[in-house]
């Protein structure tokens, strides 16, 4: 979702003539029946998954600076319900396994299918219900069920962000794999706008089992724990106010990958995400070891959710994969649902500084 800063953002629009639609070329999307009214959510529907290339211009075209790879994207879409829109944020095992939340309060889940050079091509096993409330039933409204970010918690259980209705819940892994009863955790002592809150969550294993990052669409981050109040962090900003902090996933170590999404009526949809040394640091001690910008020809929308795994087979050895996905109901008929994929491998180290030669004093006679 976009706020009060990205309000400002688009009242520019108007007089434009609808300019901020024709900035970023592309192919519509594809045309797809949907049902007058919204049908009962799930389990199963169908999902008709279309290939965009990189660049429309250039279809061969894969390789991008900083290290990364095209490894695929799709539009998606469905004929089965009007409800696969939204979707807000995502998380993909290293087994293919995606599951994604929307703003109207659904979970989606699927199976990403890849080639044989470990490219994405589809999605099977979809499947679309509703996030279960504190009553175990379907969540009441667009103010309760506007979840804006998920994470995964080493253990399994999953924490989801909400906007309208500023809130984080826990909602604890079945053995099935379902979603339990959920309850409140700590979030953030802040007041958040209506449309301007948690947009990015992530478990954040390097500071404890328990601990998770917290991001507000201006960029304030907090390091959470299940067991105690959030603690301010340095924020993580982009690069200017058109921008917003959408998604955070945890990385190597201390290191955390952030995702921020700008929008003007002239340039269009832009998006950059960043591998970030330790959010938890000052910022003069944060070192970002890569990026990843998301501008020019390239596939373009609103992209709210970052997952990273490790790359699946038939993929460079040593990759880094990461998917992003959008939501399709910010500004516009011409949005789509985008899911992209990226692998991206880390530099050679540099190499190490040969010592420094000791010289014997002078001995002076």
């Amino acid at each position: 979702m976009i706020g009060l800063r990205s309000a400002l953002v688009l009242s520019m629009i108007g007089g434009l003539g609808g300019l901020a639609t024709q900035c970023t070329p592309r192919k519509p999307p594809p045309v797809v029946a949907t049902p007058p009214a919204p049908v009962k959510a799930g389990p199963e529907i169908g999902v008709t998954t279309t290939p965009v290339p990189l660049d429309v211009a250039n279809p061969a075209k894969t390789t991008l600076e900083g290290g990364f790879t095209y490894a695929g994207g799709l539009v998606l879409t469905s004929a089965d319900t009007t409800r696969l829109h939204g979707l807000s944020d995502l998380s993909v095992t290293a087994d293919g396994r995606l599951t994604a939340i929307t703003d109207e309060g659904d979970v989606f889940e699927a199976k990403i299918q890849l080639d044989a050079a470990g490219r994405l091509v589809g999605l099977s096993e979809t499947k679309l219900r509703p996030l279960p409330g504190l009553n175990g039933q379907p969540l009441p409204n667009k103010q309760e069920g506007d979840a804006e970010g998920l994470a995964v918690l080493p253990n399994g259980d999953r924490l989801v962000s909400f906007e309208g209705h500023h809130r984080i819940w826990l909602y604890p892994a079945q053995p099935d794999g379902g979603w339990g009863t959920p309850r409140s955790v700590p979030k953030p002592a802040t007041i958040f706008p209506n449309n301007e809150g948690m947009e990015a969550i992530s478990a954040y294993p390097a500071a404890g089992p328990d601990a998770y990052l917290v991001g507000g669409e201006e960029g304030e981050v907090w390091l959470c724990r299940l067991s105690a109040d959030c603690k301010s962090l340095p924020p993580q900003s982009g690069p200017d106010f058109t921008w917003g902090l959408t998604g955070f996933a945890p990385f190597a170590g201390t290191a955390v990958a952030t995702l921020h999404r700008g929008f003007d009526p002239i340039r269009g949809w832009r998006s950059v995400v960043r591998f970030i040394s330790d959010p938890t640091r000052p910022l003069a001690q944060q070192r970002t070891s890569a990026a990843l910008h998301i501008d020019g020809a390239m596939p373009r929308d609103n992209f709210e959710g970052v997952s990273l795994t490790s790359a699946p087979q038939g993929a460079a050895p040593g990759a880094t994969r990461l998917y992003l996905i959008s939501d399709d109901q910010a500004v516009g008929a011409n949005q789509r649902t985008l899911l992209l994929a990226f692998d991206w491998i880390a530099p050679p180290a540099p190499p190490a500084m040969p010592a420094p030669v000791k010289k014997r004093p002078v001995r002076r006679r």
